[in-house]
């Protein structure tokens, strides 16, 4: 199968048109939203053409496609402009070589974290491959609100291949394999 993952659109409709553009280009089985989806959040600046209608109506639009978990910025209001669920807290899916992914968007760690499994999440706006002692850590960066100077981004998964590519024009920045 292959997956689009995406994190922290955070109300963007300028950056969130553009991320329904790389799916409809992708032509995914499931995209994954992991969290942040209407809201810029205390910490953030404004993003690009902030509205929180507009960026729902762009998401609603693709609701057939979507499995989304709950972000730190979500609340329980956005249901009622949602057509998706987005109260779960994480996600898990089996991968294509054996191992476990587990699907969240940051702020909480699940504690079904165990040894050989692939945590993906969103966040912290950095894209990130990194083996650690637990776990493989994958981090998608953020669709309207990068930081550290990393691009706007969104990864595939497909099978044990990843790709981050930039949310503008869907170019490939970053590669590993799990």
């Amino acid at each position: 199968m292959k997956f689009l993952i995406a994190s922290d659109i955070h109300g963007s409709a300028y950056y969130c048109r553009l991320l329904k553009e790389r799916v409809e280009a992708e032509a995914p089985d499931k995209v994954i939203l992991l969290g942040d989806l209407l809201y810029h959040g205390a910490r953030n600046p404004l993003p690009r053409e902030y509205s929180t209608l507009g960026c729902a109506d762009i998401l609603n639009s693709m609701k057939d496609r979507l499995l989304c978990v709950k972000g730190n910025c979500d609340s329980e209001v956005d249901t009622l402009v949602l057509g998706f669920p987005i109260g779960a807290d994480y996600c898990v899916l089996p991968l294509a070589n054996g191992r476990t992914a587990v699907l969240t968007h940051g702020h909480n760690t699940p504690a079904l974290l165990k040894k050989g499994d692939v945590l993906f999440n969103g966040h912290f706006h950095i894209p990130a491959f990194e083996e650690r002692e637990n776990c493989t850590y994958v981090n998608c960066g953020s669709v309207s609100i990068p930081k550290e100077n990393s691009p706007h981004s969104y990864l595939i998964l497909e099978s044990v291949s990843l790709l981050w590519k930039e949310v503008e024009n869907g170019n490939v920045f970053m590669r590993a394999e799990l």
